[in-house]
């Protein structure tokens, strides 16, 4: 099975190679790992890495934390490895079909941001469901949001969630992306979410965009 683990460690030659051999001693295979802050002489990275057997993975957190200056912030199941550009596939798919443009980001956020779902909404407080990828609730508990830039959010609908709301274009158009486990959204994985609308918005140009995040998006599934 496959596990999110972000680790802040100090930011100085040794200590990532040390988290990694930490992992393999341990028996998880490090998948994916990611930069997310390097800041003040400590770095924040995220890794994705798989854990076989029966195990708890919980376990991999004493054992990272026994080295010096090593702090384990979150652990959670992940779902599929994205591959070497996942951005550039999501544009690539948006580029091709524009008229799913918004069904597109929604149902590629889960897989890029190590999320459980997605959803596209409209409107302020009274909110329109306009798109949802797999695995979305039916009546998500969302906090009523317009937001000028991407923000996060504690998610109300458990005690553990944590979501992240982006504004697509200049429709009252909303995405929400939540995960049910692990830390809250790193400021870089919300400039990272800002970005790639932003440009799947820019590909389709402004006709483009605005067509694609009309009314003529197909209601998510029940």
């Amino acid at each position: 099975m496959l596990y999110r683990l972000r680790v802040s460690l100090p930011d100085r030659p040794g200590s990532l190679a040390r988290v990694t051999q930490l992992l393999g001693a341990a028996g998880a295979d490090v998948m994916q790992m990611t930069v997310l802050e390097q800041l003040g002489g400590r770095a924040v990275d995220e890794f994705t890495v798989s854990w076989a057997g029966e195990r708890d993975v919980a376990g991999l957190v004493p054992i990272l934390e026994r080295s010096a200056g090593v702090r384990v912030e979150g652990c959670w199941a992940a779902g599929e490895v994205p591959g070497s550009a996942p951005e550039l596939d999501v544009l690539g798919q948006v580029a091709r079909d524009p008229g799913r443009a918004v069904a597109t980001l929604v149902d590629a956020a889960p897989t890029l941001f190590h999320a459980d779902w997605a959803v596209a909404t409209r409107g302020g407080r009274g909110r329109q469901r306009v798109y949802a990828s797999w695995r979305a609730p039916r009546t998500p508990v969302l906090p009523a949001l317009t937001p000028m830039r991407p923000l996060g959010f504690a998610y109300e609908g458990d005690a553990t969630g944590h979501g992240a709301a982006a504004p697509i274009g200049a429709s009252w158009l909303t995405m929400y992306v939540v995960r049910h486990e692990g830390p809250a959204f790193h400021r870089t994985e919300l400039d990272r979410l800002g970005r790639i609308v932003d440009v799947a918005l820019g590909v389709l140009g402004e006709r483009g965009a605005a067509k694609a995040t009309g009314a003529g998006v197909r209601p998510g599934p029940a």
